[in-house]
């Protein structure tokens, strides 16, 4: 069984070496303690979020803190093509499941999009502690998959800024129920044409409950995204990226297991 995570702040390990001790204070060392109990002698990892990995043992444990001895560092480098979720906000939670599920299934970042037809709205005071809840949500996932780097939640886009990501990013794709090609020949037929060119960024765009407008998907096709189709079926909004995210992560390679 893989060992639990909890993180540290993102540079708090660069100075500790094997043999080293590291002492993990507030939130997660009280979660580490009087949630998960661990005591002297267990195994844990602890990660900064940015990729780096301490794998060490517990030597004491306080309410306050929990001090580990260091056995091996690790440094997890990011994938040369990373998949950005772009999540329409939806009612009910639906979008913040969405993001949740895609940080498990290992998204690399999350876009929240104030659609024409989203029903919930991001203002003001508002917009600030949404964008701080769905970070908390994405921390919490990454923890739950022992994942080293937590997804960066984006700040919060309208269609318009929507538009400037999507002809930032080197590929695009909105999930489409009216859409013509399977999202798996659009991703093979991509990856195909830009083998070893380097990282690269991929936009999966999802909807709210009653759909991408026909104005927004000509705007964002006009900067050059491409329209495609998951399945069959119409799946929720919380549903359709988590799928498009596992199909992303296989077409593409991520999820590769290295020659041993």
């Amino acid at each position: 069984m893989s060992n639990p995570v909890f993180f540290s702040a993102v540079g708090s390990l660069d100075q500790v070496v094997p043999g080293g001790r590291f002492v993990l204070q507030g939130p997660e060392a009280r979660h580490a303690v009087t949630v998960k109990r661990l005591t002297a002698g267990e195994s844990v990892d602890i990660a900064d979020g940015a990729g780096k990995r301490l794998t060490g043992t517990v030597v004491s444990a306080s309410p306050s803190e929990l001090t580990v001895e260091c056995s091996a560092l690790a440094v997890e480098g990011r994938p040369d093509i990373r998949l950005v979720l772009v999540q329409a906000l939806a009612k009910g939670d639906r979008d913040e499941l969405a993001a949740e599920t895609a940080t498990e299934l290992g998204i690399d970042a999350v876009i929240p999009w104030q659609s024409e037809r989203s029903i919930v709205r991001w203002k003001g005071e508002r917009a600030a502690k949404a964008h701080a809840k769905w970070q908390s949500v994405v921390t919490a996932a990454a923890k739950q998959a022992r994942r080293a780097w937590i997804p960066e939640v984006r700040a919060a886009v309208d269609t318009p800024g929507l538009v400037a990501a999507v002809d930032a990013a080197d590929l695009a794709v909105i999930l489409h129920e009216d859409a013509v090609r399977p999202l798996r020949s659009v991703l093979e037929s991509w990856h195909d044409s830009r083998a070893g060119t380097g990282p690269r960024e991929v936009l999966l765009i999802v909807g709210p409950e009653g759909g991408i407008s026909p104005r927004e998907v000509t705007r964002l096709c006009g900067a050059g995204a491409v329209t495609a189709i998951l399945g069959h079926h119409v799946l929720r909004s919380s549903t359709a990226g988590p799928a498009a995210v596992v199909l992303a992560s296989d077409v593409l390679g991520r999820w590769a297991v290295p020659a041993r």
